[in-house]
């Protein structure tokens, strides 16, 4: 069933709502053949109980096949001088882990990025196709925090990253 909204907006004023929106920048990663990951902004917990997160990627993007048939992922949270890991990671035609380099085998052969400011290691629960994304639900079952609790994520907001400071 397609819904279709009766009063849409424009997708240029759609857009610029959005840019205005501070989110913190995650590299959502899978096993395979090659591994698989990209850079998301659409990271969000969903629950408490029971635990669940979600994320949302395009269905065009590269990583689309390898996170449609992983059934463990990994979320990680970018430290803010991480800038050139997320985008490494948002670029097309490349091999993102060759170009990252810092990364090792987890649970179901997840990769796991070092240096990152939080990993989530989480199984797949759900995956729901909305409009041309897949929202990907999914439960975390281990992490791992950076061990300085003064540091802060990368940010992406207003089409730029930055990053927050602790006043």
């Amino acid at each position: 069933m397609t819904i279709v909204p009766s009063l849409a907006i424009d997708d240029t004023l759609f857009k610029a709502l959005l840019r205005r929106h501070a989110a913190a920048v995650v590299v959502v990663t899978a096993a395979g053949e090659p591994p698989a990951g990209f850079t998301a902004t659409s990271f969000t917990s969903v629950s408490l109980d029971p635990p669940l997160v979600s994320f949302c990627l395009a269905d065009a993007a590269s990583a689309a096949h390898a996170v449609a048939r992983a059934a463990t992922v990994a979320v990680h949270v970018l430290h803010h001088d991480q800038e050139a890991v997320a985008r490494t990671f948002a670029r097309s035609g490349i091999d993102r882990f060759a170009a990252h380099g810092s990364w090792t085998p987890g649970p179901d052969g997840v990769p796991l990025l070092d240096g990152v400011l939080a990993r989530i290691v989480c199984r797949v629960f759900r995956r729901v196709r909305a409009g041309d994304h897949t929202i990907v639900l999914a439960t975390p079952f281990a992490g791992d925090i950076h061990d300085d609790p003064r540091a802060t994520p990368l940010v992406y907001h207003d089409g730029g990253y930055a990053h927050l400071r602790h006043l």
